[in-house]
């Protein structure tokens, strides 16, 4: 089932409890305007408030990721990014790269991911990227700043040294060193992303949702916090989710014999 909005230029595909949230430009390789910018913005908003979706996956359409910000458009007097000042949730030049969700989302990248474009792949919680894929800071090359949180996200997923590289030089990134620094978390054959996406969504799926969430929010608001505080936060949220009985269903459940021999396929065997 598809939810089209504004003349496709992004759509909204359900497959059970995963969200597929497609950039559909690919006569500018997916590159993002302003109109698609608000639109991918409202597109994970509407994912996180829907209690029957669990996890997003975030992919271009046409064999191209995300060229990044639409150049074009700015170039021309069009439809520019939204360049504002704003905090955690508000609206990004490319639309969702500051909000802070309750789920997480993967990103399947085929193509290019550069420019903006690398900016909405590391503001993903994890990326699948095709062998013949590519990373890189490409606008470093026409003068475009990151904006979007990509000289923060960057060398927190892969070290300052590195991410200075990558940063100051605006080269390719492949696949393989991609993976081996560990700005991508699976590669898996040309044309293949989206569908590595949804195997590796439907195995985070398997797991407790209300432990996952929490574990993840833990994880994201230490990077603000001191040692203490993250160890308080941490202890706050853990301990809701015991309250939640969702800790005592796990417990019975290895009680009852799941996981035993760590095989989790057969219950209570």
């Amino acid at each position: 089932m598809a939810d089209r909005l504004n003349d496709d230029k992004v759509m909204i595909e359900t497959l059970g409890r995963v969200a597929i949230i497609l950039i559909n430009r690919p006569h500018c390789r997916n590159a993002v305007d302003g109109e698609s910018a608000h639109l991918l913005f409202d597109a994970f908003k509407k994912f996180d408030a829907d209690n029957n979706l669990d996890i997003a996956i975030l992919a271009g359409v046409g064999g191209t990721f995300c060229a990044g910000a639409d150049l074009k458009a700015l170039a021309d007097g069009g439809d520019i990014n939204p360049i504002m000042e704003g905090g955690i949730n508000s609206l990004a030049p490319m639309g969702p790269t500051r909000l802070r969700l309750e789920k997480p989302v993967i990103a399947a990248i085929e193509g290019h991911a550069v420019a903006g474009g690398m900016e909405l792949a590391l503001w993903c919680d994890m990326r699948v990227m095709a062998k013949n894929a590519q990373f890189g800071i490409f606008c470093r090359r026409f003068g475009v700043p990151l904006i979007d949180m990509g000289s923060i996200r960057l060398p927190r997923l892969i070290g300052q040294s590195r991410a200075m590289d990558l940063l100051l030089t605006g080269r390719a990134v492949d696949s393989e060193e991609a993976f081996s620094i560990g700005l991508a978390n699976r590669v898996v054959n040309p044309g293949k992303a989206l569908e590595g996406a949804m195997e590796l969504a439907n195995d985070i799926i398997q797991h407790p949702q209300t432990c996952l969430r929490s574990d993840r929010q833990s994880m994201l608001e230490q990077w603000s916090l001191g040692e203490e505080d993250a160890m308080r936060n941490e202890n706050k949220l853990g301990l809701a989710t015991m309250h939640s009985g969702e800790t005592l269903s796990g417990a019975i459940r290895f009680s009852d014999g799941e996981g035993r021999h760590g095989d989790f396929k057969n219950r209570g065997e």
